[in-house]
């Protein structure tokens, strides 16, 4: 027992010995949170201003003032991402997912187990699957409009907060392309769905930053103390892991027989289908690959909870953020609407919405000044030496040409500073210019993200893997609503403002009790 607390007691202690206490940075403004209450979406010019001062990576505080790095540097943070199985996601951000998404679920776990859960879902993600599945985010689009269109009274205008009805219709989306299940979400002649009522009560608030949850979340004896949140998820968690058994077990059999009746075995070749369940289902039973690659029927399950809340949450809090912005800028709404009205249908294929210049355009400035995960944390499981783009100088007066890392040092990569930082988008980085990326500054080039040369999706052998499905599905719903409406604030637009830790969305200023939302007058358009 002496010598046991004799190794954690050098343990904490070296904490404040390691080597990124050679790097400057911002005095912390608490001994005990550090710098956590800066990592809220609505202080970001604090980041901005931090490195403004002390450079591309600097110092910052963790819990109880433990030094941590935050680095915008492409170099670094591409050094970290594409080095996965030596910086994992941190046991604390891992703890707070799990409860959410659960234990064994891609986004939760880490090495060789997310390396073999990767290898058996990424053929369901591939351009060809998802070109598969755009009928389905049009059809789901138009759906919505009537759902905003039956509130409206006659010919006149309807003010409703657009996060409820998007976040419905993504979540009727993930339910037919992910699983062929259908919520019926925005179907008003049915009772609310609980998984919808589940994840509102989840995401209609943020996490809170408190010393009990930051304990809670390092601590694990103190998960008796549950808050009402804390309660939510786990209901959540449980409804979503009950409708994925249910799910798992029809679809396992319908394979199967389908695979009787044709007399053979199934093979990796033979991966087909629509739903994104049913083609990882496929893929894990195909006879040619090897049992050590499998998944268990467990681990197919805990995809489910991945699929929910990835597929629905970030792509509907996208998109509210995408209409936030062409309501905030009339001229960038009609421009838009002008180019969608090129087409004559209202069932484009997926080359057809990827044809649409600006629509693009608007989906990369919305996913950049309005990324929905505003950072992401790295542990290092090992000492390493990250490389930098540029010498720096550290507190001492001395150049640097490198950044020494410890085995356990903490690194913060906020995504958002990354996409609003000066000196690599340039002055004008706060304005919503859709028109930038007809002429990108060569400083974007080494930013390691799987797409746009954005971080939004992240990057490395943990990248997004549903970036495609998000972005095809953005664009549909986008083409849709500005075909058929006009957008408008309900409320002054200096009152919304972004809040959330690490996952932002708008709110009102004046009504934060309400959480999030995004209140906007809706009146038809007319066809151009």
């Amino acid at each position: 027992m002496a010598s046991t607390t004799l190794q954690e007691g050098r343990a904490v202690v070296s904490i404040y010995l390691i080597p990124l206490r050679r790097l400057r940075g911002p005095p912390s403004d608490s001994l005990v949170f550090g710098h956590f209450k800066h990592i809220d979406a609505n202080d970001v010019s604090s980041h901005r201003k931090w490195f403004g001062e002390y450079g591309a990576s600097f110092r910052g505080s963790g819990l109880f003032c433990a030094p941590r790095l935050w680095t915008i540097d492409p170099r670094v943070i591409n050094h970290v991402l594409t080095h996965s199985m030596d910086y994992y996601k941190p046991p604390e951000n891992r703890k707070v997912l799990s409860r959410i998404l659960g234990q064994d679920g891609l986004i939760v776990t880490e090495g060789e187990a997310h390396r073999r859960e990767r290898r058996i879902l990424n053929p369901a993600f591939g351009p060809t699957q998802i070109r598969e599945l755009t009928g389905v985010f049009l059809a789901k689009a138009h759906e919505l409009c009537a759902y905003w269109n039956a509130q409206r009274e006659g010919s006149g205008s309807l003010r409703t907060n657009v996060m409820e009805g998007l976040s419905k219709m993504t979540l009727d989306v993930v339910g037919l392309a992910g699983f062929n299940y259908a919520f019926e979400a925005l179907n008003t002649d049915l009772p609310p769905n609980e998984l919808s009522l589940a994840l509102n009560e989840i995401f209609k608030q943020p996490l809170k930053l408190s010393l009990s949850s930051i304990l809670g979340n390092a601590l694990p004896f103190l998960d008796i103390f549950r808050d009402e949140r804390a309660k939510a998820e786990e209901a959540a968690l449980l409804t979503m892991q009950r409708i994925g058994k249910q799910i798992l077990a029809e679809r396992k059999a319908g394979i199967l027989h389908e695979s009787s009746e044709k007399a053979r075995t199934l093979e990796k070749k033979d991966v087909q289908g629509r739903d994104l369940l049913t083609l990882l289902i496929k893929a894990n039973m195909a006879t040619d690959v090897p049992e050590s690659q499998r998944l268990s029927d467990e681990e197919v399950v805990a995809q489910i909870p991945t699929f929910f809340v990835a597929g629905h949450e970030t792509t509907s809090t996208s998109t509210t953020w995408c209409l936030y912005a062409i309501t905030r800028d009339p001229s960038i709404q009609q421009k838009l609407r002008e180019e969608v009205f090129t087409l004559s249908t209202d069932t484009p294929s997926m080359g057809e919405l990827n044809s649409l210049p600006y629509l693009d355009k608007v989906i990369h400035e919305t996913l950049r000044l309005h990324a929905p995960v505003t950072g992401t944390n790295r542990i290092a499981t090992k000492d390493d030496v990250l490389p930098v783009s540029q010498p720096y100088t550290d507190r001492h007066g001395n150049v640097c040409t490198e950044i020494p890392i410890a085995k356990g040092d903490r690194i913060l990569i906020p995504i958002l500073a990354l996409h609003t930082s000066k000196e690599i988008w340039g002055e004008d980085v706060l304005e919503f210019k859709p028109e930038r990326w007809d002429s990108l500054p060569d400083t974007i080039a080494n930013v390691p993200g799987v797409w746009g040369h954005l971080m939004t999706f992240l990057g490395g052998p943990h990248a997004c893997i549903g970036y495609r499905f998000s972005l095809v599905e953005m664009k549909a719903l986008m083409y849709m609503l500005v075909r058929n409406f006009e957008f408008e604030f309900a409320v002054p637009g200096e009152d919304l403002e972004p809040f959330g830790l690490f996952l932002q969305r708008p709110r009102v200023r004046t009504e934060t009790e309400k959480g999030a939302q995004l209140p906007l007058i809706i009146r038809p358009c007319k066809r151009m």
